[in-house]
């Protein structure tokens, strides 16, 4: 009897080693694909921010105010002083 029961705790043992086993794979595999996606995501908002600094640039708001808008820098004898 003794005997039976000590098979049955080592084949229990036995399976929970092997569901061990695999869901630690399971784990490091998913973690490793996320922190590629990580990575891959931490490039994209490199580039994101660095597309924004363009797109907002004083040089380039400036040309587009020009280009589109037809504005110009005043001449200094065009700038007027309001007092309140």
């Amino acid at each position: 009897m003794f005997v039976i029961v000590a098979l049955v705790l080592v084949m229990g043992s036995c399976l929970a080693v092997i569901y061990s086993s695999f869901e630690t794979r399971r784990l490091v595999a998913t973690h490793q694909r996320l922190q590629l996606d990580n990575n891959a995501m931490q490039v994209e908002w490199g580039q994101l921010l660095l597309e924004q600094s363009t797109w907002g640039s004083y040089n380039r708001v400036e040309q587009l105010a020009g280009a589109k808008l037809k504005m110009r820098v005043p001449s200094p004898n065009e700038i007027v002083m309001v007092e309140p």
